[in-house]
């Protein structure tokens, strides 16, 4: 079924849709250049709001496996490729992507010159798109682009997101519901590291490498106050990633600037946004984003590069509260810091096990 996608600066691209007719939808769109992972891509709330192009040409050769899920549904827009591979080759896999992405009511479009496409984003920014199959006509859909709301304006957070108080299920693999006392108390298990992760839309794999530190993790709502964080009494704070920006989320970003104050913190992704708004910084759109793998970053202070995964549109900018910083090697941008003098931790991609062992270190300095 032929399918068009139009973005608002006019350029267009034809392509198919595997997954039935797409009425019409949109978002950001942003490249994606990992060869792998596709699912863990689909599944990361991260990128709600956002359609994906993957920048590999054959995607879903192994299909979908219940156990590599980031969260409990697909989060993105629309899937955006090459080409699909509808029979996986995989023991692993109990469904195809086409017939995964149809059961989460997610169109995806393949036969795209997804290079092209790619190049464009990359030479003019990230920017609004629409996919349709009934709207076939160019300029129609370029305004349909243009009429969509800009990212940087919109609460994501509160649809990618989920409600109410959990904890983390090490045995089976993901978030439980948990409650907490009429007082707000929680029933920490004894000789367990307490940990408190807002989660803004968190992918279960950080959740996971925090839980390894030896810590009990009770996850709470973006709404989640800091008065309701003193009652929970957690050892440290842990700001979760998610979708968009903070500066979307006044009132989630006061909150956090709160719990900056009282508690050993630390913060990826969306909660890396939330910090550097705590301590003062602004927050910028990025021109293209980073979203993938393979992206150096480099400590400023000891010249040590990192290689990370990433996904995210906008950058914390410089203030003087900001130390041992670590810079995108790419485009310069702030890709992580310490606080001068606060237990105050932050990164903007998805960090390695010496992230979460600093934390940890930092926790026990300050018991």
């Amino acid at each position: 079924m032929k399918a068009l996608l139009a973005l608002e600066d006019g350029f267009t691209l034809e392509g198919e849709s595997f997954t039935g007719p797409i009425e019409l939808t949109g978002g950001e769109v942003v490249s994606n250049t990992v060869m792998i992972g596709y699912q863990e891509v689909l599944t990361d709330p991260a990128y709600a709001g956002q359609m994906v192009c993957m920048a590999y040409p054959t995607i879903g050769s192994y299909g979908i496996c219940p156990d590599d899920m980031e969260s409990d549904r697909i989060h993105m827009s629309a899937l955006i490729m090459k080409e699909c591979c509808r029979h996986p080759s995989n023991w692993r896999s109990t469904e195809s992507l086409t017939d995964f992405l149809v059961r989460n009511g997610v169109p995806g479009i393949e036969g795209i010159d997804t290079r092209a496409l790619a190049l464009h984003v990359r030479r003019n920014g990230a920017m609004r798109a629409c996919i349709s199959t009934s709207i076939l006509d160019p300029e129609e859909l370029v305004k349909k682009a243009k009429e969509l709301p800009a990212i940087e304006t919109r609460d994501l957070v509160s649809d990618a997101a989920p409600a109410g108080i959990r904890r983390w299920d090490a045995e089976a693999g993901r978030p439980a519901p948990a409650e907490l006392a009429a007082d707000g108390s929680y029933a920490w298990p004894a000789g367990m590291m307490k940990i408190a992760l807002v989660d803004y839309g968190t992918r279960r794999g950080v959740i996971r490498r925090i839980a390894a530190m030896g810590a009990e993790v009770v996850i709470v709502p973006p709404s989640f106050t800091c008065d309701q964080m003193k009652a929970l009494a957690p050892d440290g704070v842990f700001l979760g990633s998610g979708p968009g920006t903070a500066t979307a989320l006044p009132s989630a970003a006061a909150e956090a600037a709160k719990m900056a104050e009282c508690f050993p913190i630390a913060g990826i992704g969306l909660g890396c946004q939330m910090l550097g708004l705590a301590m003062g910084a602004g927050i910028a759109k990025l021109k293209v984003g980073h979203h993938g793998a393979n992206y150096p970053v480099q400590n400023k202070a000891s010249g040590r590069v990192e290689i990370t995964s990433q996904n995210h549109g906008f950058q914390v900018l410089p203030c003087d509260a900001m130390a041992s910083v670590l810079i995108s090697m790419d485009d310069g941008s702030i890709a992580g810091f310490r606080h001068v003098t606060k237990p105050m931790l932050a990164a903007q991609y998805y960090p390695g096990q010496a992230f979460y062992a600093e934390f940890k270190t930092m926790i026990a300095a300050r018991a």
